[in-house]
């Protein structure tokens, strides 16, 4: 094993071993494409703040809820792997090149699978995983495989996946990807999303592995 590889280890372990709580992970898969210059990142930047310093204010949600941020833009990049909210630090995100989506939903499922194990390994429970994607746009990359591989894992209870169109996204690509009705986002209302966003898991974090949550309206937020 890598010298990295046993730092990164040791130090998961420590962070079990001085908080064994169940963990609730959760991917945001963030389009960070050049038609999201200007006003658009800047209120997704925002709202990745607003998300930060909800999960923060809820002591139990700030023991057991795990975020990652993958975001795509010209490439994939891991751009914050796992991490609890004291160590969650929003990036701050610029828009630039096209959208492989569809590499990018397959790297959030990577990373979901990964986590899971990870759990596993050190005996700590865990919720059904999110990933939640936001996008303007729709994938110029091969995505044909994406479909299959998002029902497969919804029908095996290894993720939910949730689907965000920010105007200009292509909602009938959205539909074949994501089980779930794609919500159309009201205008640039991130931050009321991700307030959104933060109440579900800390609704979802506060209840018992395995039992199903029903979540708020995005009625506020999302043209229902």
């Amino acid at each position: 094993m890598a010298m990295d590889e046993q730092l990164e280890t040791l130090a998961s372990d420590d962070i079990f071993a001085s908080n064994p709580e169940p963990r609730c992970p959760c991917v945001l898969l963030l389009d960070v494409s050049g038609s999201m210059a200007g006003q658009p990142i800047g209120e997704l930047n925002a709202g990745l703040v607003t998300f930060k310093e909800e999960i923060a204010a809820d002591a139990l949600a700030r023991k057991r809820v795990e975020v990652a941020i993958v975001t795509f833009g010209g490439a994939v990049t891991l751009a914050m792997p796992f991490t609890d909210a004291d160590g969650f630090e929003p990036p701050s995100l610029t828009a630039n090149g096209l959208t492989p989506m569809g590499a990018a939903i397959g790297e959030a499922i990577r990373l979901v699978k990964e986590r899971k194990e990870i759990y596993k390994e050190n005996g700590i429970a865990y919720y059904r995983p999110w990933i939640f994607l936001i996008t303007d746009g729709e994938p110029n990359d091969a995505w044909d495989s994406v479909p299959d591989a998002v029902q497969a894992g919804e029908e095996r209870k290894e993720f939910s996946f949730f689907a965000i169109a920010v105007k200009g996204a292509d909602m009938e690509v959205l539909r074949q990807i994501s089980v779930r009705e794609p919500l159309m986002l009201e205008g640039l209302k991130f931050q009321e999303l991700f307030r959104w966003l933060s109440a579900s898991l800390r609704s979802v974090s506060s209840s018992t592995p395995g039992t199903d949550v029903q979540l708020s309206s995005p009625k506020g937020w999302a043209t229902v």
